[in-house]
């Protein structure tokens, strides 16, 4: 397998993670047409790139000045950190981010569910990647 396949899949997956385009969806389904038999390897190497792009926008999010809460967003409030394991929603794990960061959440609280939603994405994907490519 090409070297750069696995940096590149980190990149794809970091960028998705931020608010620039990344494609990680795509990035795997292409590693794993490839490389099926590595599956676990690109599920891991997809979610810490994704993770650590979370976190940046989570660490972006704690720059942001803090405001009253609206209605809207008070179920931030109510289910707190346990939230990010919606991280892996196209668009609105992006804002989940920001909002962790702008809510102040604790790095030890945060961290671990981002990390199961980010899982939970790739997980879902890779069933549907391999069926895609005939495997």
């Amino acid at each position: 397998m090409d070297a750069l396949w696995l940096p590149g899949l980190f990149a794809s997956a970091f960028l998705s993670a931020t608010l620039l385009p990344g494609n990680s969806e795509l990035a795997l389904a292409a590693y794993l047409y490839h490389a099926p038999q590595h599956w676990l390897l690109a599920v891991l190497v997809a979610t810490l790139g994704n993770t650590l792009g979370g976190l940046l926008t989570v660490w972006m999010g704690r720059r942001l000045p803090r405001k009253e809460m609206s209605p809207r967003t008070a179920w931030l409030t109510r289910w707190g950190p346990l939230s990010l394991s919606l991280s892996w929603v196209p668009v609105v794990g992006d804002a989940l981010c920001a909002a962790a960061g702008w809510l102040r959440w604790p790095w030890r609280q945060v961290v671990p569910w981002l990390i199961v939603g980010k899982l939970l994405r790739y997980l879902a994907l890779v069933p549907l990647a391999r069926a895609a490519a005939g495997g």
